[in-house]
């Protein structure tokens, strides 16, 4: 399940606190699934160290996951078998181990702190910094100035990334609860004693952290697919639960129908559903991994063709670069382009800045700016090179990290300096949709005007507002299913009289240098 679902594919390789998050949500259970007892110390330590780094390094909210992990530790017995007459002395030492682990995993800010305090030049805990904004901000600051999503948001969303696998996540407890009556030996159950754990406490312990993250994130206002990334592979785990267990269903039907235990131990028919289960979801994500390449990669690709082909060009005209056609595609990122720092050009967002894939896939020497749109939040800033002396510490590589911008605010209140006048762009990226086009005087349609405008790469983009909701979100082959969709033209515009002059300029600078 989490090899062939669609969220894993999105999650696992974002380069983001959440995604980090995750993976030591992972680790964690890895340890906390087993049970807890007096004498397996190594599960309390590393799964309390692992769920610590998730939330000191990563992301402070993923810590809510721990909270039935604690419980468990503290309260529960576990693999323990506790006469009453020691109960005392058990839940002190108990206790004591865990709160021992939880300080040596606290131990993790002491290198969180100094490295965050060298960088910003001053005394920061980021993790409270996270907390105290979105929790303690008041009234006028929040998550929620970013955007507010209906409650059901998660559920649609996680339909998409993990399709039949939620409803039975979400089917993990009730699912636990048939079992208790119908199939009560599956978990190995015996008649607990008052100083001994059942198994179906210990199991329902181990369901409840998506059930809990899924509430905490459904109740907050501002909801974003990144948020559920530390559960997911809970979400996998809740799943594969109910699988077995409705599994242990359908074995006890079994044989109360054919009445011979030994015909149901050589059925094949238990093992091809689960079979069938885990290829239903496979198939279903395969889709909708395709679908995300094929209807929604367009603004990776062409941020990526501004290196891979425009630049290559550009080097070739003023003479830095002998050959271009002949170099293979896969090769052309490794070629040299440090002299396109000569052109001095400028790769500006308008509308798409929303779906911007990141800073770090611009080349250096190529700067990023903002176009005025329809927008009016704040847009993100840039670090600027300052001086050593108005940074952090001089033996910092990154002096820039310390320096306090003046145009920064945590009010999303527009801030004017971030943009720059349109015609001042040598390139610039838009979408258009010639079908149903979207146009105001603040978002024109930059990719028509071709007397200012060359389109140097464009690749198709869906167009979700006409676009059917199944055939949008799953990609099947042939025209008759992705006929239902509409495309638009996702584009790396060129200034065609600015980018012409530049090159005139370069390539004279370099013929009268030679």
């Amino acid at each position: 399940m989490l090899l062939a679902s669609a969220g894993m594919w999105n999650a696992s390789s974002a380069f983001l606190p959440s995604s980090f998050a995750m993976y030591m949500t992972m680790f964690a259970f890895s340890y906390a699934l087993d049970r807890p007892s007096y004498g397996n110390v190594q599960r309390t330590l590393f799964a309390t160290l692992a769920f610590a780094t998730g939330a000191i390094i990563g992301w402070p909210f993923a810590l809510a996951l721990a909270i039935p992990f604690v419980f468990e530790e503290l309260f529960v017995y576990g693999g323990d078998i506790v006469p009453t007459e020691v109960y005392r002395s058990w839940i002190i030492k108990r206790w004591d181990r865990f709160f021992g682990a939880a300080a040596v995993a606290a131990l993790l800010f002491i290198p969180v702190i100094a490295i965050d305090t060298l960088a910003y030049g001053k005394l920061t805990i980021v993790p409270w910094n996270i907390v105290r904004y979105n929790i303690f901000g008041g009234a006028e600051r929040g998550p929620q100035l970013y955007g507010v999503s209906p409650w059901y948001y998660y559920v649609l969303n996680l339909i998409l990334n993990f399709n039949i696998l939620l409803p039975l996540s979400l089917l993990g407890l009730p699912a636990l609860a048939v079992t208790y009556f119908i199939d009560r030996k599956r978990l190995g159950f015996l008649q607990p004693s008052a100083n001994e754990s059942s198994p179906f406490v210990i199991l329902a312990i181990r369901l409840l952290p998506f059930y809990l993250w899924l509430g905490i994130l459904t109740l907050q206002p501002h909801k974003e697919e990144r948020f559920m990334f530390p559960a997911y592979p809970l979400l996998c785990f809740n799943a594969a639960v109910t699988l077995y267990l409705m599994r242990g269903w359908l074995e006890v039907i079994f044989i109360k129908f054919t009445n011979s235990p030994y015909r149901a131990s050589q059925s094949l028919i238990f093992s091809r559903f689960t079979l069938s289960v885990v290829a239903a979801t496979s198939v279903l994500s395969f889709s909708r991994i395709m679908a995300l390449w094929n209807y929604y990669h367009a603004p990776m690709t062409v941020v990526w063709a501004l290196e891979t082909y425009e630049i290559p060009r550009l080097l070739k005209i003023t003479g830095h670069l002998d050959t271009y056609s002949n170099i293979p595609e896969d090769e052309r990122p490794r070629i040299d382009i440090s002299p396109i720092k000569n052109f001095d050009l400028k790769l500006c967002v308008a509308k798409e800045w929303h779906r911007f894939p990141g800073s770090y896939l611009v080349p250096d020497g190529i700067s990023l700016r903002f176009v005025k749109s329809e927008f009016n939040g704040l847009l993100p800033g840039r670090f600027t090179d300052v001086p050593g002396q108005l940074g952090s510490s001089s033996w910092w590589l990154r002096p820039g990290t310390s320096y306090v911008p003046k145009d920064q605010n945590d009010l999303n209140q527009e801030d004017a300096s971030r943009y720059v006048p349109v015609e001042t762009c040598d390139y610039l990226i838009d979408v258009d949709f010639p079908l149903h086009p979207l146009e105001s005087p603040l978002e024109p349609r930059y990719a028509i005007d071709d007397k200012t405008w060359d389109r140097v790469f464009c690749k198709p983009f869906i167009d979700a507002r006409h676009s059917r909701l199944l055939t949008r979100a799953f990609w099947v082959p042939g025209t008759t299913w992705q006929g239902n969709n509409e495309f638009g033209d996702y584009c790396l515009l060129k200034n065609n009289a600015l980018v012409h002059q530049k090159e005139i300029d370069v390539k004279l600078r370099v013929t009268l240098g030679k």
